[in-house]
């Protein structure tokens, strides 16, 4: 699309505030029509001139006032409503603001005739004061206050990264539950631990009794031990019934897909110069991918940096859910290797039992110890070799200078 000669004159003023030379102004003007990209745009991007140096020529230019996009801005809800967000970028217009009866709207050709025709269609006879605003300012405005869809805007990507947010706060509480539940499990086995201690004392004892002490005592102790046992072994498998599972593969892709979904919606980075060697697990990779994200982007205006701190504030929030996933998954293996370490233990009682006192009628106490202990030994690997793949390095993210 070729500049029309007043959108080409306009920008003639800017020679006479000496902020481009000609030939750089007829180059970002050649490199704007092949691009078919707005000359402001060029302008400001690659030959350096200032946002509000801009501005403030081209409102002189047109002999009013300019207004920039700003995500706070109080506009007015009924200046809103009913507008045709595509009609207004045709346009390039939004009104910003009411003082009085006197509507106040932004334009990128504050003399445009069509201009007034087109305001009153939406908000009638009124009085209006049309202010100079860049093309980039305006579709901003659009994309902010109509709820465009996700993308790079301000105020709805803000309400979409708190959206994302509070689903990672979900399911990093269903993480904690299944941490809460394998300390559970944990206590219940302490409980199981000694009452296997007790069986193991008493059964000491009836092995080594003194003939002038009544075996009735050994017997209450093994009792009590045996109760002991129980309870902490009921405890256990209400906790074991319920399957619980650390974050598997299958969740772990349901996250990372979301995770990618998420930072290919709302952070917008090509390169990042972050080069990380790829981990073996899934988990582990989703760490250091979430570590190209963690820089920090200085955002044009400056008034959208409360959009870009979401976006940090949202990534940090993955990097925490990554961080709960391992803490969960770590719970699990010190779960499976409480019960291996206890299993080894009390086998190795039984045994050392058996060899001393001899095969007897009460050797079917050390068969139960050595019994337990193995049962306890398969359970704990099945609780710890299936998270043995994940342990690795916890991902960091590197240190900004």
């Amino acid at each position: 699309m070729k500049p029309s000669d007043k959108t080409m004159e306009k920008f003639l003023i800017l020679l006479d505030y000496a902020i481009v030379t000609p030939s750089k102004l007829t180059d970002a003007i050649n490199s704007a029509e092949a691009r078919s990209v707005d000359i402001e745009t060029v302008l400001i991007r690659e030959y350096g001139v200032s946002r509000h140096a801009l501005m403030h020529v081209l409102a002189d230019y047109y002999q009013c006032s300019y207004v920039e996009f700003d995500e706070r801005m109080p506009i007015p809800p009924d200046l809103l409503e009913g507008l045709d967000g595509d009609r207004l970028s045709i346009s390039h217009w939004f009104p910003v603001a009411r003082e009085g009866k006197k509507i106040i709207i932004a334009a990128n050709d504050p003399k445009n005739p069509l201009l007034l025709s087109e305001a009153k269609k939406y908000f009638g006879s009124e009085e209006y004061e049309v202010w100079f605003a860049l093309r980039e300012d305006i579709r901003w405005f659009i994309k902010d206050f109509l709820h465009a869809k996700p993308g790079r805007l301000a105020g709805t990507e803000r309400t979409g990264l708190a959206l994302w947010r509070n689903t990672m706060a979900h399911w990093r509480t269903k993480l904690s539950c299944y941490r809460t539940d394998l300390a559970k499990g944990r206590t219940s086995l302490t409980v199981l631990r000694w009452g296997l201690a007790v069986i193991a004392v008493a059964d000491v004892f009836i092995h080594s009794r003194n003939p002038g002490t009544p075996l009735s005592i050994y017997w209450v102790m093994l009792g009590i031990g045996f109760l002991i046992a129980v309870f902490g072994l009921v405890g256990y498998l209400k906790i074991r019934k319920l399957r619980m599972k650390s974050p598997g593969n299958q969740t772990l892709v349901q996250e990372t897909s979301a995770t990618i979904y998420f930072l290919e919606n709302y952070h917008f980075i090509e390169d990042t110069g972050v080069n990380i060697a790829t981990k073996g697990t899934m988990l582990a990779r989703l760490g250091d991918f979430l570590a190209n994200h963690c820089t920090i982007l200085y955002p044009k205006p400056a008034s959208k940096v409360r959009a870009q701190l979401t976006r940090e504030k949202s990534v940090l929030g993955a990097q925490r859910t990554v961080a709960a996933c391992y803490r969960t998954i770590y719970a699990r293996a010190r779960t499976g290797l409480a019960f291996i370490r206890t299993g080894v233990s009390f086998s190795g009682l039984g045994i050392v039992l058996m060899k001393y006192f001899a095969f007897s009628l009460l050797a079917v106490i050390d068969i139960t110890l050595i019994a337990a202990g193995l049962l306890m030994i398969v359970d704990g690997a099945l609780w710890y070799l299936p998270v043995r793949k994940e342990q690795s390095e916890m991902p960091r993210c590197p240190v900004p200078e």
